[in-house]
């Protein structure tokens, strides 16, 4: 009997984690973690050595970035769309406030960046790298702070990342696209052409849209395009709504919320974690002192940290001073520092852009200690920023 009990108590235990916003961004953290122990241990040869076996036509890792990500980017695109046509950036009134952050937050990062490499041409490739913010990590430590946050600021910091990751969707598409293939493209363009005709069409079952999907990759992957792209295209043609009048014709019931729902702790819990033990381990055998300090790892870092602090917050300050929005209901200047900060945690997609822009290994071992030096202090200073001013405002 008491074995039951015990079991039952792991099995509730377990359940609440994985429903925790939280336990996204811890994971991920653990994984990263184990990642760079292992790249620095006695298995790091073969840890690096099983990410270049070949399985078919790609590598591992290859399958890991450009197969396994592409779920992660249909998820992004889902997140996307639902908030956009029936969630909090439903609005126009909704998103400026977001929507004006997460562009501060992406152009002052680019800039900062910039400003640490303008004179090497092949170093500012890497611009875009400290634009990014991982939502699962800035998600996690913002809940750690429970009630002492008000729900406002996570629904703020939430919307900001979803715009950011619209973003980023962009400037991989526009800035880190191979050769094109014009034949692969336009094919790709047919198959698109097709999902959005299911749409059209009110088809309401999943399958039709994934097998297309699978198809969709396959062509966006041979056209040059990134092929994680084919995530979000899939995305915004999965239907949202039901059709008036049906007997379950809610939301909840759509195919979008169904997929979403399908795919949201695979993802949180299988995908991203691999793909951030496959790309977070960096070796620190024979780097010197001086790589914290050379341009490109201070570039990042100095973006992920000033530059995300001052363009959030500074976008938000002058949109609350000309009367344009007004701060998260209940939140205080001190809780909207730490949240701003928090954005600087740029984990997941940075690291996916720093590979993009940088083939080099060394060079992306640059980027990646530069993602991992402004990722920590971001969250570490966001958190004890959170801390000293994370008294919950009474209503009013």
């Amino acid at each position: 009997m008491s074995s039951t009990v015990s079991t039952g108590r792991i099995q509730s235990t377990l359940r609440q984690f994985l429903d925790a916003e939280a336990s996204g961004g811890i994971v991920l953290m653990v994984v990263a973690t184990l990642a760079i122990i292992t790249a620095n241990s006695a298995l790091a040869e073969n840890y690096f050595h099983i990410l270049h076996v070949y399985i078919g036509p790609l590598s591992l890792q290859h399958w890991i970035n450009d197969a396994l990500m592409a779920v992660f980017f249909l998820l992004v695109g889902l997140e996307i769309k639902r908030e956009m046509l029936d969630g909090q950036l439903s609005s126009w009134s909704r998103r400026i406030l977001p929507g004006a952050a997460a562009a501060g937050g992406m152009a002052v990062p680019a800039l900062v960046y910039l400003y640490f490499n303008w004179s090497d041409p092949a170093a500012a490739r890497g611009w875009a790298i400290p634009t990014a913010t991982d939502i699962a990590f800035a998600l996690g430590v913002l809940s750690l702070f429970g009630s002492r946050v008000p729900a406002s600021l996570k629904i703020f910091l939430a919307a900001l990342a979803i715009i950011d990751d619209l973003g980023a969707v962009i400037v991989i598409a526009l800035f880190y696209t191979a050769e094109l293939n014009l034949m692969a493209l336009g094919a790709a363009a047919l198959v698109l052409a097709n999902l959005y005709l299911f749409n059209r069409m009110k088809v309401r079952v999943l399958w039709p849209y994934l097998m297309l999907g699978a198809v969709l990759w396959v062509l966006v992957f041979a056209s040059g395009v990134h092929a994680t792209l084919a995530g979000v295209l899939l995305a915004l043609t999965i239907p949202l709504k039901l059709t008036p009048g049906t007997p379950e014709a809610t939301h909840a019931e759509s195919p979008l919320h169904k997929l979403e729902h399908m795919l949201h702790k695979p993802v949180a819990f299988v995908i991203v974690p691999i793909f951030g033990f496959a790309n977070a381990g960096v070796s620190f055998a024979g780097v010197s002192t001086g790589v914290f300090s050379e341009p490109l790892a201070m570039g990042v870092a100095a973006g992920l940290l000033a530059g995300k602090l001052f363009g959030v917050l500074g976008t938000v300050a002058i949109l609350v001073k000309l009367k344009l929005a007004d701060l998260p209901a209940q939140a205080s200047w001190g809780q909207m520092t730490g949240v701003s900060l928090l954005c600087g945690i740029g984990f997941t997609m940075s690291l996916f852009i720093g590979l993009l822009a940088f083939s080099n290994p060394a060079v992306q071992d640059h980027v990646k200690i530069g993602i991992l030096m402004g990722s920590i202090a971001a969250g570490a200073l966001g958190a004890l920023c959170l801390a000293a001013f994370g008294r919950r405002a009474k209503a009013v």
